[in-house]
């Protein structure tokens, strides 16, 4: 049974930074990309950042480009967000997903988390 356990989420002031962490029991993770999506209060599931299974390729959402990073270790079986410089806008739940390659479409990814609740307050 392919599980992946979100943590790292919290409380955190505007401008500062969180790291999320994902890790995958259950699959061959080095066979998976890895992903990252966020869903806001009474919005759709949003995509964050895609990771491909070396960890060499990332692509990442408009909203979040340039302020988060995508990482993975695939000795750990875990794949990271890092988010810096953190917004009021970047409130929500962030979900982790895994899929047999990159995507931003929450519909080609097979495995999902359950989810970590972070809110950026001003």
């Amino acid at each position: 049974q392919v599980q992946l356990v979100e943590s790292g989420g919290g409380l955190v002031q505007a401008g500062g930074s969180l790291r999320l962490s994902c890790a995958v029991s259950g699959a061959p993770f080095s066979r998976y990309a890895m992903g990252w999506f966020r869903q806001a209060p009474g919005k759709e599931r949003e995509f964050a950042a895609t990771i491909n299974w070396s960890g060499v390729t990332t692509y990442y959402g408009d909203s979040v480009k340039g302020r988060f990073t995508i990482s993975r270790d695939n000795n750990k079986n875990t794949v990271y967000l890092q988010m810096n410089s953190l917004r009021l806008d970047d409130t929500a739940v962030y979900y982790c997903a895994a899929a047999r390659a990159m995507s931003t479409t929450k519909n080609e990814y097979d495995y999902w988390g359950q989810g970590t609740q972070v809110t950026v307050s001003s």
